[in-house]
């Protein structure tokens, strides 16, 4: 009996071994446990509907376990479908005997989806802002996942699930100008945290790569933190321009190539804002053009109209809203390379910036300072200062510019948001200019005006420019603030051979413009200079006495051979912008002037022309009435006497582009006769003795500057006008 039993039990024992190994093994197929599998689906969410065929039932019996599985299910809500590749269940035996039917465990493998069709699957199950503004953004791509789910006892989902997957040929538009395509990565989820990773891109024909992305959820935040590395990454101007912020925005480029790391980390609030952005990354630069500027052309004179950079190393950083850029590289702003570097911070309220440029081979000018950069000498450039971002005010704490025993510097230089300048605390020069004469020269600001102190000055470059046209007393619009200039020059150059000494006095600037002015010095042999403008509510008087003509005169280059004389001129300017000008030069010679050798050899006085160009002819009185508007000089009279001849003139200077001038030029001879044949007064001015001579000419000139065409006619008979206007002469001498 005991036999029977014990074999029984053996029999029994094989049978049920045999059965798990069955089971665990090939198992079974069935569709019985269907309605239930789906009922517990529905528990997750009552929307979903699963449509399974024919289920494998496995048992595992070290977990206790049945494991079903199906190929090739759906997953539906509405008349929206999700194809499924397989499901897997976990199901606890206990729950089975206890007729508690209930999943422990949810294995699901897509098959390839579509991933607008999976978002607007999701929508119909939960609509919300974000899945609709997802849904917005993504236009394209494939996505294939494999979805574990864990349940409790409940039938709720655990927070240990893990969904693994990729994503395949993918497109985003985040912003309106901004289009990424070809996305390509693998991602994990697990509970609150996201992993990606492989992650390749394209944005504008350029490939991206992120090793890796995390994203973290933290209640209703997400913490994100990643790296990417790309390389030969090229920008055109249109891209550059949507990605770079207003602060520059007057910057023009061209395009850019580069190479890019980056490692970055940010979070998004409850109300999907990024916060606390952090970016560090390591930029080469291999090429930038850049549009130049029209402005740089005056201190590059070789300047080209687009400027490379090449070789750059860019260190850049951002946390908490400050951003800082450190750099250096090849800058090709004319012919050769030269080097800059460059440090800017900016911050919510600031940019500061810190800039130094090396010119090496290349020319480098300050035309208002009379100075350019020897060829061969290295100049270095260093900028300092701060942007105020709220009033978009500018504060240069320091400009320096150095070349060798050549320096220039300039302290806390204030510009407006005009870029007007409002204050300067300090000015030091100490150079050699281009006429190889030494300047030291230093500003400061006392209060609201300025003193400037100088042992050795050349101010040959300021009276060129003040001797342009009808402007010349006017700087450009480039102060914001009222201000008095006052002046101690031990040594002033007028050129190489003429100096003052002691020149002193003052400037008065009020709306850019020069109002008042009383400048004094002495040439050698107590000879003097004195410069004064004296302004009114409807004019501005301006007058310029030297016992030196030459220094001024020689300045106009038609005019060679200027020797002796002296100078007296006044101008008075109205508020309709017209100047009238009177300019007196007593008892000179000149030696060369182009124009009146020719007027002399057409009208055949071949003498005096030979005299013109051999020991010069001598003036005892030169007058010129004239005025002022814009670009047109009108010449009302221009009046010179000589003891060899005499000139009366008219007409216009339009710029450089005419000049029409009419006159009447005679010998001394003619003039003495005609004078002499005046009964009396002939007798007194000229005496009984006449010279023998020929009639006078008149004569026009007439055309472009730099092809004037002279005529002249002989006259018999002199104008009253001339002879009222000699006699006027030779009386007052």
């Amino acid at each position: 009996m005991k036999k029977i039993i014990f074999r029984f039990l053996i029999l029994i024992f094989l049978s049920i071994l045999g059965l798990i190994t069955y089971l665990s093994t090939i198992g079974i197929k069935t569709n019985a446990l269907n309605d239930q599998i789906i009922k517990e689906v529905k528990k997750i969410n009552n929307q979903l509907e699963l449509e399974l065929d024919k289920i494998s039932i496995i048992l595992d019996p070290f977990k206790l376990k049945l494991v079903l599985k199906t190929i090739g299910a759906n997953l539906k809500n509405k008349n929206k479908l999700i194809k499924l590749e397989s499901v897997k269940f976990n199901i606890d035996l206990k729950t089975v005997i206890n007729k508690k039917f209930s999943l422990s465990e949810l294995d699901i493998n897509t098959r390839t989806i579509e991933i607008k069709n999976l978002i607007s699957f999701v929508r119909s199950i939960e609509d919300n802002p974000q899945i609709f503004i997802l849904e917005k953004l993504v236009k394209k791509g494939y996505l294939i996942a494999d979805i574990n789910l864990k349940f409790d006892q409940k039938g709720n989902i655990k927070n240990d699930f893990i969904i693994k997957g990729f994503v395949k040929d993918g497109e985003v538009k985040p912003f309106k100008k901004i289009n990424l395509s070809k996305i390509n990565f693998i991602f994990t989820i697990q509970n609150n945290e996201f992993e990606f990773k492989d992650i390749n891109l394209s944005y504008d024909n350029n490939d991206l790569k992120f090793p890796e992305l995390i994203l973290i959820k933290q209640k209703n935040e997400f913490l994100i933190s990643g790296k990417n590395k790309n390389k030969n990454f090229v920008l055109d101007d249109k891209k550059i321009n949507q990605l770079l912020s207003n602060d520059l925005s007057n910057v023009k480029f061209k395009s850019a190539e580069f190479d890019l790391e980056n490692t970055f980390s940010f979070k998004i609030n409850d109300k999907y804002k990024i916060e606390d952005l952090k970016i560090n990354s390591l930029m080469n630069l291999k090429s930038s053009k850049i549009v130049s500027s029209k402005n740089l052309k005056e201190f590059f004179p070789e300047l080209n109209e687009i400027i490379e950079l090449s070789d750059h190393q860019i260190q850049i950083e951002y946390k908490k809203d400050l951003l800082s850029i450190n750099g250096n590289g090849n800058i090709l702003i004319q012919k050769e390379k030269d080097n800059i570097n460059y440090n800017f911070s900016k911050s919510k309220t600031n940019l500061k910036f810190n800039t130094s440029l090396e010119i090496k081979k290349n020319p480098f000018h300050l035309n208002f300072l009379n100075y350019k950069k020897d060829q061969d000498d290295k100049l270095k450039i260093v900028i300092l200062g701060v942007k105020n971002l709220l009033s978009n005010e500018i504060n240069l704490k320091d400009i320096s510019i150095k070349e060798k025993n050549n320096k220039f510097e300039f302290k806390n230089l204030f510009l407006s948001n005009k870029y007007k300048i409002k204050s300067l605390s300090k000015v030091n020069l100490n150079y050699f200019d281009n006429d190889l004469l030494k300047n030291e020269l230093s500003i400061k600001k006392k209060d609201k005006n300025y003193l400037l102190n100088s042992k050795s000055f050349n101010a040959t470059k300021i009276i060129d420019d003040l001797l342009k046209a009808d402007k010349n007393l006017e700087i450009k619009k480039n102060f914001s603030k009222n201000f008095k200039l006052n002046i101690k020059v031990k040594k002033a150059f007028l050129d190489k051979d003429h100096q003052i000494k002691d020149l002193d006095g003052y400037l008065e600037f009020k709306d850019s413009e020069l109002i008042n002015a009383n400048l004094a010095g002495n040439f050698s042999d107590n000879q003097r200079i004195n410069f004064t403008i004296r302004s009114t509510s409807n004019e501005k008087i301006i007058t310029l006495y030297s016992d030196l003509a030459k220094p001024f005169v020689h300045r106009y280059k038609f005019i060679k051979g200027f020797e002796e004389g002296n100078l007296d001129f006044h101008s008075v300017k109205q508020k309709n912008n017209i100047s009238n000008s009177k300019l007196i030069i007593d008892n000179f010679k000149v030696q060369e002037v182009p124009a009146l050798a020719k007027l002399l050899t057409l009208a055949s006085l071949q003498g005096i022309a030979d005299l013109l160009t051999g020991e010069g002819i001598r003036f005892t009185d030169f007058e010129m009435n004239f005025s002022n508007k814009d670009e047109l000089m009108k010449i009302k009279e221009l009046y010179a006497i000589g003891p060899a001849i005499s000139l009366l003139m008219e007409g216009y200077i339009e710029s450089n582009d005419l000049v029409s001038l009419r006159g009447t030029m005679v010998p001394a001879t003619t003039i003495n006769r005609t004078i002499s044949s005046i009964p009396l007064l002939g007798d007194i001015l000229v005496g009984k003795k006449v010279g023998e001579g020929v009639f006078g000419v008149s004569f026009k000139i007439k055309g472009p500057p730099k092809n004037l065409k002279t005529t002249v006619n002989p006259v018999k008979t002199l104008t009253p006008r001339f002879i009222t206007r000699t006699i006027e002469k030779l009386k007052k001498n």
